[in-house]
């Protein structure tokens, strides 16, 4: 049963799909079923969606995560609201949706706001992953003014002890202060955007804590709660972060080691329908190429079309077709294996 929210989210996102839009869809998805049927790379169409990273920067030091870590081989440093136009510019006749994040938080980028707003203007589904520290009243505000679609709201504790277990130098009481201002401000405002999801990583020292953030989503009025699976770098040994039960793990145990539960089939409709585009115009994969190791074309010196058709691209989806196995940012994937509340 869906919520009045969450219909109204999909309506959102229907109100985007134009002809144009949807012939381009058909052809993704039609020539990337050709290419696992046939283990040949075909691919017509350009990106339905795809993510764009805002900032490698945090203000939080969350112990999975480069940006928390300070551990990132690439430049740190901000996307400028060019690329956005250049990105949007060349693609807005076939995207669907842009997801402002990719590592960092979204908010330190002073142009945030104005970038999603652009995307509004093209009539594109805009969505973005924040950490709620800067949900100030004018933050909420131009937030609801840019048209941002979709807002998630990252909180995995119900206490502060539990939450800054994960969530370094973070505060719990800012995040929900955060979120009842961008509950706020939608109502005042009567706007149907962004919706609100309160997205909750199970931990093994957080996931006794679910029906207490369920209760707690239903006081502080967000849309939706969605829960997570934790993606743990170093899950061989295992960790005292994955849960016990299994249904919120992407890992199980094998013997003496822990395998993700992912098959790691010999295709992957990411590459197909997708990208992501670093602040500094990097082409990578997905978001798994944390470090953007895989760079399959520049937008400074190319167009995007131009790298999405050109040998880089062609030839890394030939090896997804061959063996994911055989490529490092796939044996920690989450795809087929994340859980959602």
């Amino acid at each position: 049963m869906y919520s009045k929210a969450q219909v109204i989210d999909g309506l959102v996102y229907f109100n985007t799909l134009r002809p144009r839009r949807l012939w381009n869809a058909v052809k993704i998805f039609l020539s990337y079923h050709a290419s696992k049927i046939t283990k040949k790379n075909y691919h017509r169409g350009l990106p339905i969606s795809l993510s764009l990273e805002p900032t490698t920067s945090c203000n939080l030091r969350c112990p999975e995560c480069p940006s928390g870590l300070r551990a990132f081989s690439r430049p740190i440093g901000m996307l400028e609201p060019e690329i956005n136009k250049k990105v949007i510019d060349q693609l807005h006749k076939q995207l669907t949706y842009i997801t402002y994040y990719f590592q960092g938080e979204p908010y330190l980028n002073k142009d945030f706001t104005d970038m999603v707003s652009y995307a509004t203007k093209h009539n594109i589904y805009s969505a973005t992953s924040t950490n709620a520290h800067y949900l100030t009243d004018a933050n909420c505000k131009k937030t609801i003014d840019s048209g941002l679609s979709r807002l998630i709201i990252s909180i995995d504790g119900v206490n502060q002890e539990s939450y800054g277990k994960y969530r370094i130098g973070g505060k719990l009481d800012k995040v929900i202060e955060g979120t009842k201002n961008m509950v706020k401000w939608k109502k005042t405002t009567g706007s149907r955007t962004p919706f609100i999801i309160w997205q909750f990583i199970v931990f093994g020292h957080n996931e006794g804590e679910i029906e207490e953030i369920q209760q707690l989503a239903k006081e502080v009025g967000v849309d939706h709660l969605a829960l997570k699976t934790a993606q743990i770098y170093n899950f061989e040994q295992g960790s005292d972060l994955l849960p016990k039960n299994p249904k919120y793990s992407r890992y199980e145990k094998k013997g003496l080691t822990y395998k993700i539960k992912n098959g790691l089939l010999s295709h992957c409709w990411r590459m197909w329908q997708g990208c992501v585009i670093t602040w500094d115009g990097k082409v990578v994969p997905c978001c798994f190429d944390k470090d953007a190791t895989y760079r399959l074309g520049e937008l400074e010196n190319m167009t995007f079309q131009k790298i999405w058709y050109g040998e880089e691209y062609n030839r890394f989806r030939r090896l997804i077709l061959k063996s994911r196995s055989n490529i490092d940012i796939c044996k920690n994937c989450s795809e087929g294996t994340q859980v959602w509340g």
